[in-house]
């Protein structure tokens, strides 16, 4: 991606020179007549390099230099001076300046302190990526056949630039397998750029997306860089892309094949280097038939797909998850550690989990959150899980299509919940009264009820005892 460098300088043959002469080297450039003039335009478009001359009327370059380092404390100045000395150079330096040329400005030296200035804005963005990768760490944690496949194949794709599409059901895990390529990849220093496009609005996806320039719509006061141009070098991660419209699809259709693209209003292309990781819940091959998603996109995004399963077919993977959350929730909130009861990992086992990871993960916060000072480092028993899930199976992750119309599908969207949830109950009472050698009295301390609701519960399920 070409480099932006902005010339302050009140002599136009200066302006007008180092315009040409940057230029030819593939910069792009941005000029100012003054200081005053030139924080303008770094309110407007933040550039990589600022070329500061140090002698000008109105506001001189020292003045310059303090604004633009309490405004923009990261950025790269380099001052040019035709009347330099030693104490000029040294001040500027010490109030910020990445450091000092002389008039008339030698090209070739130029070229190197620019050079030099655009890495270090590298490495200061790239310990910034790295910084807020350790500070979230993630971790696809399972045993089953299914996080195996994917772990396996994370492994093998992570190091190539394909584009990858990852589906699967809310709740599943996908982001944490499009964290895991990343971390797994060669631009793991670079930056990871998150989107998720069901949350922006369809007005202004594309501004987010590609940026725009200053006056392009009301409200555009200043130029605008976007998720694409801010993950250049590394990867961009599109969550819910079936919720893009199709005149951005065409625009993510354009950056795979061409890596370029325009800001809104604009009518510069600019080249990136991004990897693209999609993500939807959605089946895109029946949104095609709909009408909703361009099928060459899909081909485009679909190089190397994931597919995340629903917990519910991967059970095993259970205990180790609900381990892992109980760990760093009793962490993150203070409280001592605690283990899970074999019963309550039986509970949890036979439950459906609709809401799939994310239930799991949520249900064991809420369970430390609610962490008395008498349960503080207790066991979790399977009675206090079981109290929650009671709670939440009727009424738990019931769909928004369901919620908006109160039609008769709402009313089959409720029975089929209330179904799960009473095959979940009679599963789970019925194991337990194998376990206790179908004692009802032992069943129900484990259950966490009295004897006589379990007796009504036995009795509607149409639950018998083996006969001797």
């Amino acid at each position: 991606m070409s480099r932006t460098v902005l010339v302050i300088d009140d002599e136009a043959a200066i302006r007008q020179s180092l315009t040409g002469a940057l230029r030819d080297e593939g910069f792009r450039v941005s000029l100012a007549s003054s200081g005053i003039e030139g924080i303008e335009v770094l309110r407007s478009d933040r550039p990589d390099v600022v070329l500061l001359d140090i002698w000008m009327p109105e506001q001189d370059g020292i003045e310059t230099l303090k604004q633009i380092k309490a405004e923009w404390p990261d950025l790269a100045v380099i001052m040019m001076s035709g009347h330099g000395t030693i104490e000029t150079a040294v001040r500027a330096t010490k109030l910020g300046a990445f450091d000092f040329v002389e008039k008339p400005l030698s090209l070739d030296r130029l070229l190197v302190l620019l050079q030099n200035a655009c890495t270090v804005q590298d490495l200061a963005r790239e310990n910034t990526a790295l910084r807020k990768q350790v500070q979230r760490p993630k971790a696809l944690v399972g045993k089953s056949l299914a996080i195996q496949n994917i772990q396996e194949l994370i492994k093998r794709v992570a190091p190539t630039t394909g584009s990858v599409l990852i589906t699967g059901e809310n709740g599943t895990g996908k982001e944490l397998v499009a964290h895991s390529i990343f971390q797994q990849s060669s631009r793991f220093n670079r930056p990871f750029i998150e989107v998720n496009c069901a949350a922006i609005p369809e007005e202004l996806i594309e501004s987010e997306l590609f940026g725009h320039e200053k006056g392009a719509f009301t409200g555009a006061t200043q130029l605008r860089r976007g998720k694409f141009d801010l993950a250049h070098g590394g990867t961009i991660f599109l969550d819910e892309i079936a919720d893009m419209s199709l005149k951005t699809q065409a625009k993510i259709l354009r950056i795979l094949q061409e890596q370029k693209f325009e800001r809104v209003g604009g009518s510069q292309t600019i080249s990136v280097d991004v990897r693209v990781v999609a993500a939807t819940n959605k089946d895109l091959k029946s949104e095609i038939q709909k009408g909703n998603f361009r099928e060459d996109l899909y081909y485009r995004l679909n190089v190397i797909p994931f597919h995340v399963s629903p917990l519910r077919e991967r059970k095993d993977d259970i205990e180790l998850l609900a381990g892992h959350f109980l760990k760093e929730f009793c962490g993150t909130h203070a409280k001592k550690a605690r283990e899970i009861t074999k019963e309550a990992f039986e509970v949890l086992t036979a439950y459906p989990w609709p809401g799939n990871v994310r239930e799991l993960r949520n249900l064991i916060e809420r369970l430390v959150i609610l962490t008395t000072e008498s349960e503080d480092g207790t066991p979790i028993q399977a009675a206090v899980i079981l109290s929650h899930l009671r709670d939440e199976a009727l009424t738990a992750f019931v769909p928004v299509e369901s919620v908006e119309s109160q039609s008769s599908s709402d009313s089959q969207g409720s029975r089929s919940l209330k179904d799960a949830r009473q095959e979940f109950e009679k599963d789970f009472i019925l194991k337990t009264l194998k376990d206790n050698e179908w004692n009802v009295s032992r069943a129900a301390a484990v259950l966490g009820v009295e004897r006589s609701h379990l007796h009504r519960k036995i009795k509607s399920f149409g639950i018998n005892p083996p006969e001797e």
